[in-house]
């Protein structure tokens, strides 16, 4: 095997920094040092990794191939020196990124079990909207993203998970509810008040789809930043808003919320778990397939969970 963990903790360095110069000051190393292992490195794969623009370094479309699968093994790497240094199985890292509705509502008892069954995980999880969520993963910062929306990173592979139905609601004394005496129609829910989540959240992209070719515009629209600051505005008769059922269950088992009877169709939305295509590690896999997803839809493993 031509290989070195070397080199591939230089290339990482070098695809981080964008020059063999900034890379040689991280790693301690003389810049022709990194040069050289570059050199070996792409000699060895028989392909350039980095598109050259004089000093600058950028990464072709085989240095964004590799990326994800060195940064793999080196974290691999980094767990076996940590297991042999302190004598026990070092904890399994979990970077996980998800879209709002999903990390408040969805993701909360999935971690729990989760970790019930694998005691060492460690999680590390970041709240967002699907954009943020959708360019922490293509960016690696973390390793998987569980989102609500489409995700247009032709980078990512996107795996299908759960359904999800999107509801309108609004509090019990609502006034246009009251003059309706039954369904609303297109004409009444363009006239009401609507709650939206801000631009970049794809719980907002599922309403305007869903609503746009229906109502063909909002006239009188509040945008709030969190599922949790929209259904509080609703419960305070601000206006009408379409929430996934995960959110309002809660408000409308003890009434402070009414689904809203519309002449519409019902909606329904399918979350989904991004990453960047390559190998998902041992306890992320488990972490997927705990969450539902087929075993058959992951890439390979590179090792087993520790429990």
């Amino acid at each position: 095997m031509r290989l070195t963990l070397r080199q591939l903790q230089l290339f990482h360095a070098i695809a981080q920094t964008g020059s063999t110069t900034a890379a040689s000051v991280r790693a301690a190393l003389s810049q022709s040092a990194v040069s050289g292992a570059l050199a070996d490195l792409e000699s060895a794969l028989n392909v350039m990794l980095f598109d050259r623009a004089g000093k600058r370094l950028a990464l072709n479309h085989n240095g964004r191939t590799l990326l994800p699968l060195a940064r793999a093994i080196l974290r691999d790497a980094q767990e076996i020196e940590q297991v042999f240094q302190s004598g026990a199985s070092a904890p399994a890292p979990l970077r996980l990124a998800a879209s709002s509705t999903i990390g408040s509502y969805v993701l909360p008892p999935l971690l729990a079990s989760f970790q019930q069954q694998w005691p060492r995980a460690r999680i590390d999880l970041r709240i967002g909207n699907t954009q943020s969520v959708v360019a922490l993963a293509g960016a690696l910062t973390v390793d998987l993203g569980l989102i609500e929306g489409p995700c247009r990173d032709a980078e990512l592979a996107a795996l299908p998970w759960i359904e999800d139905e999107m509801v309108i609601v609004a509090a019990p004394g609502y006034p246009l509810l009251a003059a309706s005496g039954g369904r609303l129609g297109v004409r009444q829910l363009r006239q009401a008040r609507w709650l939206l989540r801000e631009p970049g959240s794809g719980t907002r992209e599922t309403v305007e789809q869903a609503l746009m070719p229906h109502l063909h515009h909002l006239a009188q629209a509040s945008t709030l930043g969190s599922p949790e600051a929209i259904k509080n505005a609703a419960v305070a008769g601000m206006g009408l808003s379409c929430v996934s059922l995960f959110v309002v269950r809660d408000l409308l088992a003890t009434g402070q919320l009414v689904q809203v009877p519309t002449t519409l169709p019902r909606l329904v939305r399918r979350f989904s778990l991004v990453h960047r295509n390559g190998i998902l590690s041992g306890p992320l896999r488990a972490f997927a397939l705990h969450c539902g997803i087929a075993a058959q839809a992951l890439p390979k493993s590179t090792q087993a969970p520790q429990t």
